[in-house]
């Protein structure tokens, strides 16, 4: 039978939650909407500040949602804050981490209770999606006996990086010394030995929360603790496609719980596929990064922290559709940079290998694809085996 023809009632029903940022919160919500569109009741959980903000932002009936797809909050554990402002990184990530499971688990039970008492036009909790850096979700799982999946928002190259954080500890590589070495030529150290990254990789290449010299820096301890933690799924959700990462995802497969691809998500995205767009000027955060690839735009990219310079190793070296904006930036030398990605030769390869990338995208997201086959394997063999 197919679910759509089930009864509200009797449908499974999936709670997903996102961390707490916009480069999270789009893509859980595409494969909310995915789950949502194959006949599952589904629970979107923000935290209280993300719902507060959203109400303002739309009416109130817009929480309310589609039939069968509703908004819930919990608290992040953190005091009120500057309402239009970003909520504290390091804090928020402590926070999550140290005093969410109970919160979460009790909106499970209260989801329950309420569909216990609707006489059938609420279905009760089936399984849990949670964000790979929320891992309280799948530890509340466990507890609660649901079956739970895992969403890795960033990239395959970015979990690399991530994962191998305790071996940078264990060989001494970080914390850093002295705060010399951000700029005295030692984040130029290359790592040869993370598997399937490229053996000319450098620290400054990965994810920057190495860039410490506290062994007990919130961020860096946070990555290592919310990585190793991916193992309570029973499969790791990735928006990415194989044709792109498939030596990673290999790699990552020897690690992690079976792994289903199920991106890109970003096909919807039509501002970069505007003719007038020549290049795309990135921080190369993940989504920013689909985004070009599947535009078939060439990008410049100035990353800022997180995974976004490893993202951006990967777009200007290993896949040749990106040039890389230094640190020292001169207004000069992005005019010629954008100039030879938009009129010489250089720009003209890159352009030639990301219409490849976009094909192979396209391709796997289409329906029919890859990775709109993955959704429908994890819908089988995970959420509702």
């Amino acid at each position: 039978m197919e679910m759509g023809s089930l009864a509200p009632g009797d449908r499974p029903h999936a709670v997903m939650i996102p961390y707490p940022a916009q480069g999270h919160v789009t893509p859980m919500l595409k494969l909310a909407k995915l789950l949502h569109a194959k006949g599952f009741h589904v629970t979107f959980v923000n935290n209280e500040f993300n719902h507060r903000r959203l109400l303002r932002s739309q009416s109130a009936d817009t929480l309310r949602g589609l039939p069968g797809f509703r908004f819930a909050a919990i608290a992040d554990g953190l005091p009120p804050s500057d309402r239009e402002a970003t909520q504290d990184i390091p804090a928020l990530c402590y926070s999550t981490m140290t005093t969410c499971l109970p919160r979460f688990k009790e909106l499970i039970v209260k989801l329950n209770e309420e569909a216990e008492a609707s006489g059938g036009a609420l279905p009760p909790v089936t399984c849990v999606v949670a964000d790979s850096v929320m891992s309280f979700g799948l530890r509340a799982a466990r507890e609660l006996g649901l079956r739970c999946a895992t969403l890795w928002t960033a990239s395959a190259c970015g979990y690399m990086g991530y994962c191998h954080y305790k071996d940078l500890l264990d060989r001494g590589l970080f914390p850093l010394k002295e705060e010399a070495q951000l700029s005295n030529g030692y984040l130029d150290t290359t790592i040869d030995w993370i598997p399937a990254m490229p053996k000319d990789i450098r620290l400054r290449d990965l994810p920057t929360f190495l860039r410490a010299m506290d062994p007990d820096d919130i961020m860096f301890n946070f990555f290592v603790h919310e990585t190793a933690a991916m193992s309570q799924a029973s499969a790791v959700v990735i928006n990415t496609w194989d044709e792109l990462d498939s030596p990673l995802l290999d790699a990552m497969s020897k690690l992690l719980p079976p792994i289903y691809t199920v991106g890109p998500l970003h096909l919807t995205e039509k501002v970069l596929e505007h003719e007038a767009v020549g290049v795309f000027l990135t921080h190369s955060g993940w989504n920013s990064s689909l985004e070009g690839i599947c535009g078939a735009v060439p990008m410049v990219c100035w990353p800022f922290f997180a995974e976004q310079q490893t993202n951006c190793r990967y777009k200007c070296t290993e896949w040749g559709i990106g040039m890389e904006i230094g640190d020292n930036v001169r207004r000069t030398e992005v005019e010629a940079m954008i100039r030879e990605v938009m009129e010489e030769e250089k720009g003209r390869e890159m352009r030639r290998r990301v219409i490849e990338l976009q094909k192979s995208a396209v391709a796997s997201a289409r329906p029919g694809g890859r990775s709109m086959h993955n959704v429908d394997r994890l819908i089988q063999e995970v959420l509702l085996a």
